[in-house]
């Protein structure tokens, strides 16, 4: 893990590509002409493009540190996902004129970033609309269909290291010395240390696959007009190989309530998880414990980051108040009564 800290990708950003480049590379690779926007990004540059003929792309330029590897890992999972089941509500990567799914290309800055082409998914961000059980529903049912999708991917660098691998998430102990000490802070190291002695070891005997790891309300498109169906899972530049457990802890951490019991609106989306990909008694009894070390992690990752970068703090910041105020609610509550709950959610009251 100490080389995704010290990863350069992590602490600078890359040089602003200019709307003449963006332009010229659309039509060198794709033959596209079309207006182009930008799109916020923590690493990665990405343009919404309008093309001439009506159609819509997502233009990605890779940071220049990113591993060519992980690029390949994130296209290639694109590719089999839509491949074992073409219903998903994913983007389609766009072959260039040569075939490839993507390709180094020159920049004017000197760097050398990899260029990839994919399908723009229309459809309103989750974070934009009211939230429904219905709504939650139907995710966890998309993402249980994803899952399965990706169940039997493999790839060389399916085992990178990231930061937001929960299954590491005691090392972030070291961001936090990086910023001021205060309350907030002791509770975030006080959840790591529990984390690494009684959450951690228990992770090694779960079950194991590839992941999309960030299904947070910016990263899911719905309907507009019924404001349930999902229509878009994006941005799977967090992808991981880790238990998949993980991946529902993640997205069940951005569907908290504010409710005595706040895991009262994830329910639905778990419910329905395990409907269409069954869960294992032992992966239910620790998803209390990993939403909260997601929500710890977000808290201290996003908070170490807009210190770096004090000019995006918004953009990074975007989830951190929601993420601390879902981890006091979540912790006010026993670890005895949200495993009984959870397992009722899954029909598995009374099992040893």
């Amino acid at each position: 893990m100490s080389e995704v800290l010290s990863n350069p990708l992590f602490t600078t950003r890359a040089e602003a590509t200019t709307q003449e480049e963006v332009a010229s590379l659309l039509w060198t690779y794709y033959r596209v002409r079309g207006q182009a926007s930008t799109l916020n990004s923590e690493r990665d540059e990405n343009f919404h493009i309008r093309a001439e003929d009506g159609r819509e792309y997502v233009l990605k330029l890779t940071h220049p540190a990113e591993s060519r590897e992980v690029t390949d890992f994130q296209t290639q999972a694109l590719l089999h996902a839509i491949r074992r089941d073409p219903s998903l509500p994913i983007p389609q990567v766009i072959p260039r004129l040569d075939g490839a799914p993507y390709g180094p290309v020159a920049m004017g800055d000197g760097s050398e970033r990899v260029l990839r082409l994919l399908s723009y998914l229309p459809g309103q961000p989750l974070h934009q609309v009211n939230r429904s059980e219905a709504q939650r529903r139907h995710l966890g049912e998309t993402l249980a269909l994803l899952d399965r999708a990706m169940s039997d991917f493999a790839h060389p660098a399916a085992h990178h290291h990231l930061l937001w691998d929960i299954q590491y998430a005691e090392q972030l102990q070291s961001l936090l010395l990086q910023t001021p000490p205060c309350a907030q802070r002791d509770v975030l190291a006080s959840w790591l240390t529990h984390f690494e002695a009684e959450v951690q070891p228990k992770l090694a005997s779960l079950r194991r696959q590839v992941i999309h790891n960030d299904l947070n309300p910016h990263n899911v498109l719905v309907n507009p007009q019924d404001q349930v169906t999902t229509v878009g899972i994006i941005d799977f530049g967090d992808m991981v190989h880790a238990p998949l457990i993980d991946e529902l802890a993640v997205a069940c951490s951005y569907q908290l309530s504010t409710n005595p019991n706040p895991l009262d609106t994830a329910a639905p989306m778990i419910g329905a998880y395990h409907a269409v990909n069954p869960l294992m008694s032992e992966e239910v009894d620790l998803l209390y414990d990993l939403i909260l070390t997601r929500l710890c992690m977000t808290v201290t990752i996003t908070g170490w980051r807009a210190i770096k970068h004090p000019e995006n703090s918004t953009y990074i910041l975007r989830n951190n108040g929601l993420s601390w105020d879902g981890m006091q609610r979540l912790l006010a509550i026993s670890r005895r009564q949200a495993v009984a709950y959870l397992r009722e959610v899954c029909g598995m009251k009374g099992q040893a």
